[in-house]
């Protein structure tokens, strides 16, 4: 990975899911514009790998293993990077679970588990962070998706965690606002390598089916969502907030049949 262009020399940056996939390709992109990193996730196997990963890159890391849906672990995170490096100036909150399933199909636990990770959890972590922050001149970034405001097939709690998300955003852009502090979402298309594109497009043809339905002709990369985070925490978007920004080729210009097209459709039925 390259060195950014962005310079965030003695910042800190706290991602919350950052051991994998986008979350991760945002941390690095942070550790290689020369910031602080920490990282959240449940895995402490993946916390490890996350933090030597962004050593590696020359910044100082540290990680921690915490639930987003577990707030005293959330707030014992933060905590903890506080300790260590200060108030926080860049906070990324991306943990998400997902899986396609017919409303019919999904149990009312399945539908729960999602909405506890994705919008409990965001909430858990801009809540715990609130004190930790840099005033004026924080930044936060959730990452939703275009399940947010894009109805789709297949992804019922998806699309109500994901829309809570963007409106937890906008609320408390208008709420902190006043202390300097910016909330902005930034919503990824399809992204290559991430498990969520193995769950919604687990072979060739259905990846192709994705890829196609993109107008501009190719998948994202975790690189491609972390250059928009970046300008996002950046003095260049300095009175923007409140925004939720798609980062995905057009996609959503199109509607919802983009995810629909990666998934094999349940047999319908005429009642």
């Amino acid at each position: 990975m390259e060195k950014q262009a962005l310079d965030f020399t003695d910042k800190t940056v706290f991602v919350a899911g950052g051991t994998s996939g986008i979350n991760l390709g945002i941390a690095e992109a942070f550790a290689l514009a020369g910031s602080r990193v920490a990282v959240v996730s449940r895995s402490q196997e993946k916390v490890d790998a996350a933090v030597k990963t962004l050593s590696g890159h020359g910044a100082e890391a540290i990680g921690f293993s915490a639930d987003v849906r577990d707030v005293d672990e959330i707030k014992a995170a933060l905590a903890g990077a506080h300790e260590r490096f200060g108030t926080i100036d860049v906070l990324v909150s991306g943990a998400a679970g997902n899986f396609p399933a017919p409303a019919l199909g999904m149990s009312p636990n399945g539908f729960k588990a999602v909405v506890d990770i994705d919008l409990l959890g965001t909430f858990h972590v801009l809540h715990s962070a609130y004190p930790h922050l840099t005033r004026p001149g924080a930044s936060i970034i959730n990452i939703s998706a275009p399940q947010a405001f894009v109805p789709m097939e297949l992804q019922v709690h998806v699309c109500a965690a994901k829309a809570g998300v963007d409106m937890v955003t906008r609320v408390l852009a208008m709420e902190w606002g006043p202390e300097g502090i910016r909330v902005n979402s930034v919503v990824p298309g399809p992204t290559a390598g991430t498990e969520g594109m193995k769950r919604l497009a687990p072979t060739p043809e259905l990846l192709k089916a994705v890829t196609d339905a993109v107008p501009l002709g190719r998948l994202g990369t975790p690189m491609d969502v972390a250059r928009m985070v970046m300008f996002l925490a950046s003095p260049l978007a300095d009175y923007v907030t409140g925004a939720v920004i798609p980062v995905d080729g057009g996609s959503s210009v199109g509607g919802g049949s983009l995810i629909g097209a990666g998934v094999e459709q349940p047999e319908r039925k005429i009642r």
